[in-house]
């Protein structure tokens, strides 16, 4: 079914079809996939790509394509529910409508301000991907008026890195891979190349499609011609098709990285002119490479040096054919300790080949847009006194904060404080499934979280944290159900904006938006006074592209065509209009001034992997094993679709790989229960044997719950049972607090009979 251009929605009023741009909830990362929604009786009940979608094209992955069980399952919460906070870890329930849902999140915030005397009583927590990550900001500083905000996961580990780092050294967005996002023709358009090379580092983005990337893009310049070069621990399906895979050991991405910019540089294979021209720091970049010897980086990361010498030489000569080469970034590299490092070295690798907003190469975008940019301004409402003391701020102060948000780590010292002592009495979680999903020592968290006065979930079902933790539960729109504006990337690097299209009424959901806004009208008005509805936010969020949401409800999708190539030659890149980088050199600044304004390190260095034999021999005795998580599956979306049959036919378990010497050294075999456990904490998982991991290092599957047992104290839904998080310290973070050892900590393992012996 085709929709024909300029119209939304075709039929009759009892049976018709919708075109959307999809985005959540469920959680994805909002690649503004195009689907053609059939309603019939004023039900849901088909979905298949809209192939005038100038990104999808017609494809939909598995969970889009599963849309109607998701939608309809019968234990899907479509209606606002209160319970006793005596009761936690009961379900004791009960149905109300959304004015009294209001009318206790008024009482209770007036409340523990009362009580406290500040707003910073109210702590939001936000989740990962879904459309809530546009909001969340917004409800903390626009509606409570409170400092206190952050997605709970240690190290600020998931994007905010990376966006820092190509801020703070490109003074842009998002640097993503060129898939002729600039243009209506796309891949057509004669402006635009494939790139030779492509390196894939760190991400499966077939699977996850990060940040509004859909990953199917790599998959189409591979049939163009592009090659691939995979950097990850594991072999995968990209892997498995790549030139050149670097299976390196977790934790040392910056090694690495370090060892092809000293390649590069050793063979005089950069790109001297624009380094000349645009590019600072230079020589001081080569003095620090030229500290490190690529014994030291073939011992660290366990990459051969001459395998190391050939990716380097491909990548920074794109084997001489004259085009161009990229490097897709993943969440892998914020998931270590040497978070910032190995970014700014892989930037840096991008700088010196010349691989900058070039056809094929790495494209820029603006700093923030659209509600990206609009979310943190909110921190306006916010008064001084809150902003300097919000948790964490003798950490990370709110001056050099990029995003405004409190140190994740910071969270639960502060919350296991005793009542007399402690700020926050109030927490919000935001679509955010804490105690299975993003905080290292989860099983501290409930202690903590349990003590508060009062705690509201926004969730389309009920979760361990629901069920453990909170007092309200506010019920959230899918999709299907709700109008909204996809926006690529957070607004950090936006080429498209997509309309999300409300197709039909179900129950008394609402969306993330419509919260934000119906509760800002009450408790700060003047916050949201130039808007009187919903439509009118949207269309004042999407103004800068002189459309209204209605207009670009009747587009479908609309790409921002007038954007070039090397728009650092032509002023599109500063404020100013001038040539170059907005940055305080107007250059790249491969030593970069801002961190060294903050009394940071302004170049990459390679630093010790925390959780290993040569920094904790002793422990290694203990836990010789490398453990790394977090590996993305189709059917799943972090902590959701657990209780999709559909879903978990497919995935039935959680799963730890393990390479088949492993497995024989420790009497484990194909299907057997394992325990993962360190000091720190212990998970078990269904053990697959393969080859794809290398000997002494195992990978487990995270964010694990199982619906279909007992929900109340205290199991919680098996919430402790399979968590793999339970083995990550908190607070073991990296420079400037960022990154965290999600993808390099350390573990022994022992055979299980089950799951619950």
């Amino acid at each position: 079914m085709q929709i024909p251009e300029g119209e939304y929605r075709v039929g009759t009023d009892d049976d018709y079809y919708v075109r959307t741009n999809v985005w959540s909830a469920p959680g994805c990362h909002g690649a503004a996939c195009g689907a053609i929604l059939h309603i019939k009786d004023g039900k849901f009940v088909d979905i298949e790509g809209d192939e005038s979608n100038p990104i999808t094209q017609g494809r939909l992955c598995i969970k889009c394509l599963n849309m109607t069980e998701f939608e309809y399952h019968p234990e899907r919460i479509i209606y606002p529910m209160k319970r006793d906070p005596k009761d936690r870890g009961k379900n004791a329930w009960e149905r109300i409508t959304w004015d009294e849902a209001y009318d206790l999140i008024e009482e209770n915030y007036n409340k523990v301000v009362e009580k406290t005397g500040t707003p910073n009583a109210v702590l939001t927590l936000g989740g990962t991907g879904r459309e809530a990550t546009m909001f969340y900001p917004v409800i903390s500083f626009a509606d409570f008026r409170s400092a206190n905000v952050a997605a709970p996961i240690s190290g600020d580990s998931c994007y905010g890195p990376r966006c820092m780092m190509a801020a703070n050294i490109f003074g842009s967005g998002y640097p993503e891979v060129d898939s002729g996002m600039f243009f209506d023709d796309k891949y057509n358009d004669p402006r635009f190349e494939r790139p030779e090379y492509m390196i894939v580092w760190g991400s499966n983005p077939l699977v996850s499609n990060p940040a509004g990337y859909f990953g199917h893009q790599i998959i189409d310049m591979m049939k163009m011609g592009t090659k691939l070069i995979v950097v990850d621990p594991q072999i995968t399906w990209m892997g498995s098709r790549a030139e050149h895979v670097l299976q390196l050991r977790p934790g040392t991405d910056a090694a690495l990285a370090i060892g092809m910019l000293k390649v590069i540089v050793d063979e005089d294979i950069y790109d001297k002119e624009f380094v000349e021209k645009w590019v600072y720091g230079f020589d001081w970049l080569v003095e620090r490479i030229n500290k490190y010897s690529y014994e030291e980086i073939e011992k660290l990361t366990q990459v051969p040096t001459e395998q190391m010498r050939t990716v380097a030489r491909a990548y920074a000569t794109a084997d001489g054919t004259g085009r161009n080469c990229s490097i897709f970034m993943g969440v892998a590299m914020e998931m270590q300790t040497d978070a910032l490092s190995d970014i700014q070295a892989v930037l840096s690798l991008i700088a010196i080949t010349g691989n900058v907003d070039v056809p094929g190469g790495n494209v820029l975008g603006p700093k923030a847009s659209f509600t990206g940019a609009w979310r943190y301004e909110q921190i306006k409402w916010v008064a001084e006194k809150e902003k300097q003391s919000r948790i964490g701020n003798d950490r990370e102060p709110i001056e050099r904060n990029a995003l405004s948000n409190v140190q994740s780590d910071a969270i639960l010292p502060e919350l296991e404080l005793p009542d007399d002592q402690r700020t926050v009495h109030m927490i919000w979680f935001n679509s955010c499934n804490a105690l299975v999903c993003m905080p290292a020592e989860p099983q501290r968290w409930i202690n903590a979280c349990q003590k508060m006065d009062f705690n509201v979930v926004q969730d389309l079902f009920m979760t361990p944290t629901a069920m453990a933790l909170c007092d309200l539960f506010l019920p959230v729109s899918t999709f299907i159900e709700h109008d909204g504006v996809v926006q690529i990337h957070y607004g950090r690097h936006t080429p498209y904006l997509g309309a999300e299209v409300k197709a039909i009424d179900y129950g008394e959901t609402k969306s993330d938006l419509e919260v934000t806004f119906e509760l800002g009208k009450r408790l700060n008005p003047e916050a949201w006074a130039e808007y009187e509805t919903i439509e009118d936010f949207m269309d004042n969020q999407i103004e800068p592209t002189g459309m209204t949401f209605d207009e670009l409800r009747h587009k479908g999708i609309l790409s921002f065509n007038g954007w070039n190539y090397r728009k650092y030659e032509t002023g599109e890149l500063r404020s100013d209009g001038q040539p170059g980088f907005n940055t305080v050199t107007g250059m790249i600044e491969l030593y970069s001034l801002q961190l060294e304004s903050w009394g940071e390190e302004p170049l990459p260095m390679i630093e010790p992997v925390p959780f290993s034999k040569e920094s904790n021999p002793e422990m290694a005795e203990k836990y010789p094993i490398i453990l790394t998580t977090g590996g993305r599956k189709w059917t799943q979306f972090h902590s959701e679709w657990r209780q999709v049959k559909g879903m978990r036919e497919i995935d039935p378990w959680p799963v730890l790989t393990v390479n088949p010497e492993t497995a024989k050294e420790y009497g484990i075999s194909e299907g057997d229960w394992a325990e993962v456990f360190n000091d720190t904490g212990k998970a078990r998982l269904k053990v697959k044997v393969s080859p794809v991991i290398k000997p002494g290092m195992v990978h487990a599957t995270h964010a694990w719950w199982f619906p279909e047992q007992d929900g109340e104290a205290p199991n919680y839904f098996g919430a402790f049972k399979s968590n793999i998080n339970t083995l990550l310290p908190n607070d073991s973070c990296g420079r400037m607090y960022k990154g965290s050892p999600y993808k390099s900590n350390m573990c022994n393992i022992r055979r299980v009979t089950g799951l619950d012996d």
